[in-house]
């Protein structure tokens, strides 16, 4: 059910992060990476930003070792690289699991996943405070990727962090997905493959890509404060609440022609329409066998 209402409501894919498998050797911290004494030009081809949950809301700083095949021999060069991928072999081959020895061992120089978008990636934190107006949703470039403590939409079109970004989207997460203590805890089965979505049109992407953009240059303006202070419920700037009220307007006009009254009138709109969606996708029942009819 969940696979068919994602296809008919034509969100992009969302995805965990990178599960390192590492031991932490492919992890860094700034003064780690500093400690590589790599040149600038190495660090280009040889490193990434990295962001988990709690780094992309409080603006935490990581990085990771991302060695394409063809960039092996470049890695291996530097001493600090290849003692840390040599680590990750060991670490590997005495793992119990058969695929850690089997597989994951004869790539020591990259993660057990190599996801990242090709322009640009939409992170969305598996945990988040329930005191927040609105999910944190954020895009990052080509140059970062996510650990799995994080989801990512990767070059997903712009419209869909309008979506996430929603207060319809908020209450319908808050519903169905379950808790960790107080916080959100999303997830990309329960909360994204079955969020109800009417059919959009080239033109209400095309406005919600514009809704998305606002959200993203209101932050820009408030640079270099992170997820967390711009979302403080006491604290959110004018203009990055009046552009989540831009796209609220935008979407649930989409939704029913007008903005929803409350909360309580927003489920009852998702529920109605996952009923509709999940049924249309629902495969149609055979024909009752006749009585007296040989098997």
């Amino acid at each position: 059910v969940e696979k068919r209402t994602q296809a008919l409501s034509e969100l992009a894919p969302m995805e965990f992060g990178n599960k390192p498998s590492d031991g932490g050797h492919l992890l860094l911290s700034a003064d780690e990476l500093e400690g590589l004494a790599i040149t600038k030009m190495q660090r280009e081809l040889l490193i990434r930003r990295i962001y988990g949950s709690e780094d992309f809301i409080n603006g935490g700083s990581r990085f990771c070792v991302w060695i394409e095949d063809e960039n092996l021999a470049t890695a291996e060069a530097i001493p600090a690289l290849k003692e840390r991928i040599e680590a990750v072999r060991a670490l590997r081959l005495a793992s119990p699991d058969k695929g850690a020895r089997t597989i994951l061992a004869k790539r020591p120089h990259q993660l057990k996943l190599m996801r990242i978008g090709r322009e640009s990636t939409l992170v969305v934190p598996i945990h988040s405070s329930e005191r927040r107006p609105y999910l944190p949703v954020g895009l990052t470039d080509n140059r970062s990727t996510l650990t799995n403590a994080a989801y990512g939409l990767y070059d997903a079109p712009l419209w869909n962090l309008a979506l996430i970004a929603s207060r319809i989207h908020l209450v319908w997460i808050a519903t169905v997905c379950g808790k960790l203590e107080t916080r959100y805890r999303y997830s990309n089965t329960i909360g994204w493959n079955t969020f109800p979505v009417p059919t959009l049109t080239e033109k209400m992407k095309a406005d919600l890509t514009c809704c998305a953009e606002e959200i993203l240059l209101a932050r820009e303006h408030h640079f270099p404060a992170t997820i967390a202070d711009l979302y403080d419920p006491d604290k959110m700037p004018a203009d990055l609440l009046a552009a989540h009220e831009r796209n609220d307007e935008v979407l649930e006009r989409i939704y029913i022609g007008r903005r929803f009254k409350n909360d309580t009138e927003r489920l009852e709109k998702l529920f109605d329409l996952y009923t509709k969606m999940t049924a249309a996708a629902a495969p149609a029942k055979g024909k009752k066998r006749k009585a007296g009819a040989s098997a």
